[in-house]
């Protein structure tokens, strides 16, 4: 059975920072591209970051130089580094395969960005 468990959400003041982190179980975690979507109140989910196999990256234009996305095999996790946040990234952050898989879609984890 697959898991995938987002954690490191919470409120922080504009310009800001936060750690996101994905455990995931019951994968092979090492043979999947990743990513990290949000979904903002009233809004679609959205991609984010993704990072591929060999660590490859791609961002969503809004968070270029902002986010930075990363996978520790070993641990079967990716992070997402979350520096200068803004309202707008105001959201339930999720991981998930790249593409995503719908059976996959954890909990996520909330960010609010508000002074």
């Amino acid at each position: 059975q697959v898991q995938l468990v987002e954690s490191g959400g919470g409120l922080v003041q504009p310009g800001g920072s936060l750690r996101l982190s994905c455990a995931a179980s019951g994968i092979i975690f090492s043979k999947y591209a990743m990513g990290w979507y949000r979904q903002a109140p009233g809004k679609q989910r959205e991609l984010v970051a993704a990072i591929m196999i060999g660590g490859s990256t791609n961002y969503k234009d809004s968070v270029k130089g902002r986010f930075t996305i990363s996978r520790d095999n070993a641990k079967n996790t990716v992070y997402l580094q979350m520096n200068s946040l803004k309202p707008e990234d105001t959201a339930v952050y999720y991981c998930n395969q790249w593409p995503p898989y719908g059976a996959y879609w954890g909990q996520g984890t909330q960010v609010t960005v508000s002074s």
